[in-house]
């Protein structure tokens, strides 16, 4: 096969920041000369951007490695990412993939499939990550969304947490270079893009390798200056970064959005030390308390864990009082998957089943409750929402996009508003999850 007439297509599993590197090496084969198609047609290379962040992700990833060789079994079938890092031995046995590719080395995968199109022996080139300790490289000059960009600032992790994978799959904290940031940031900005979302595997570790405590803080003011960004998003954080100087400096940058994903994971004190987070649930509230004094309902949200090992119904009982108490605008409810190789897969009293589920239906159930009482809190008032994508419901087209808190508003249909920022006025619900509301002649 000539690289010339070669299509190679991409699938990505997990988190934004898998989403921004299969942007990068995405364009990295249509800068070399390759078509770029569809992961669900034939195609002569796939690429498949792996989780190991939980069991089943292990078990997607390699489900999608094997779709890909059955869609065209001459096709050469490359495993990147955090899979190949957790468990390259499994994936050099499996006959379906033909070249694995580590985390450290996505921006060499052009050069790494050559040189596979070269002699056809399965290679793997995966590093040692967890000795890594420069930043790779990546750069993306477009994004998939037409206007929010995902960039990827920082990799890598110190944490771990005792049920996290990652930190062996990813390797410790690494920063990418801020004027780097910048500048992708500005090139994006040119070409239309209106926002932009900071992520990283632990943003809130970003400069802490280089000892530049108030990296991420610089960073943020820095893409304030940039003429035509309009917002500055946060990915995940760690409820530390939270200060009074963040929230002093941040406060009133018109761009920053007050929307804050604050990792939790349980909200009983015991069931933390046996995760190993590193803050009480006391902390926890504080900080939350500290961005209501500084924004007007900014939109806190979370993750939280159900039925790790030696959780009991009182330990339950206490995380369930605690988000009542924290008020969360939105939460994601994981059961507890038992990932081999961590330390609480080997921790005596795992949670059965059915009482996880139990669990989690019940979280569910709040969640939806404490969504829906965040979500009236905003009726009557007038939002600002950059317009992205055309949604039907009900049968009818509603223009539906995000305000800086997140919430997802639409309002009918209009030709020309798509990527605009426009002022709407919130008058009910569309649905469970979107406002309706009203702009220019019906407000």
């Amino acid at each position: 096969m000539e690289q010339k007439n070669l299509t190679c297509a991409f699938l990505t599993l997990g988190c934004k920041v898998n989403a921004y590197e299969t942007d990068a090496m995405t364009q990295q084969f249509r800068s070399a000369g390759y078509r770029i198609g569809s992961f669900e047609e034939k195609a002569d290379i796939y690429v498949v951007n792996t989780c190991t962040v939980t069991s089943i992700a292990d078990r997607k990833s390699r489900q999608m490695l094997h779709r890909a060789k059955k869609t065209n079994p001459e096709a050469i079938v490359v495993a990147a990412g955090c899979y190949v890092n957790a468990a390259a031995e499994k994936l050099l046995a499996d006959a379906a993939v033909d070249l694995v590719i580590g985390n450290h080395e996505k921006n060499q995968i052009v050069s790494l499939v050559e040189a596979y199109l070269a002699d056809h022996s399965q290679m793997r080139f995966s590093n040692d990550v967890l000795k890594e300790r420069e930043y790779e490289t990546l750069v993306i000059a477009d994004a998939g969304e037409k206007t929010r960009a995902y960039i990827k600032i920082q990799d890598g992790c110190n944490q771990f947490c005792t049920y996290c994978i990652i930190p062996y799959a990813r390797g410790r904290i690494r920063s990418r270079n801020a004027d780097e940031v910048v500048t992708e940031v500005t090139d994006l900005v040119a070409k239309g893009y209106k926002e932009v979302v900071l992520t990283g595997i632990h943003l809130s570790s970003y400069g802490r390798d280089k000892q530049e405590e108030d990296a991420l803080l610089s960073l943020i003011l820095r893409l304030c200056k940039i003429d035509g960004l309009m917002r500055i998003r946060l990915g995940s954080l760690e409820p530390r970064i939270i200060t009074e100087q963040f929230v002093s400096a941040l406060k009133d940058e018109e761009k920053f959005c007050p929307h804050f994903h604050l990792s939790l994971q349980s909200g009983c004190l015991e069931t933390l030390k046996r995760m190993n987070r590193h803050y009480t649930p006391e902390e926890y509230l504080e900080k939350c308390q500290m961005l209501r004094e500084a924004w007007i309902d900014p939109a806190i949200t979370t993750d939280v864990i159900v039925g790790f090992p030696g959780e009991t119904e009182e330990e339950f009982e206490t995380t369930k009082a605690f988000l009542r108490e924290a008020a969360f605008s939105q939460m994601h409810i994981f059961k507890y998957s038992r990932r081999e190789g961590t330390k609480a897969a080997v921790m005596p009293n795992q949670v059965l089943e059915p009482v996880k589920n139990e669990r989690s239906a019940e979280l569910i159930s709040l969640e939806n409750e404490m969504r829906k009482h965040y979500m009236e809190r905003f009726i009557g008032t007038t939002q600002k929402v950059l317009f992205e994508e055309p949604v039907e419901v009900d049968g009818v087209t509603y223009l539906v996009g995000h305000n800086e808190r997140y919430l997802r508003i639409g309002v009918p249909f209009e030709e020309g508003l798509e990527g605009e920022v426009r002022s709407v006025l919130v008058r009910n619900f569309l649905g469970e999850e979107i406002l309706l509301g009203s702009y220019g002649a019906n407000s």
